[in-house]
């Protein structure tokens, strides 16, 4: 069997975890920021994990 190409623009966005999950960033953090509360901004900090409906297809992006 050849070898699978990974998907580089997914490799750049997740990551696999011990577990088996899949971790990702946060979105709304980029830019229009002022009208968006501290407190909202705080808690889109850190990482989180991909959802189990979409864990599929990222999982095909990231064979290895």
């Amino acid at each position: 069997m050849p070898k699978l190409k990974t998907k580089r623009a997914a490799a750049k966005r997740f990551r696999k975890r011990a577990g088996g999950g899949i971790k990702r960033g946060q979105a709304f953090l980029r830019h229009i920021l002022t009208k968006k509360n501290t407190k909202r901004k705080r808690h889109l900090r850190g990482s989180t994990g991909v959802h189990q409906a979409d864990k599929a297809s990222v999982r095909v992006m990231l064979p290895y």
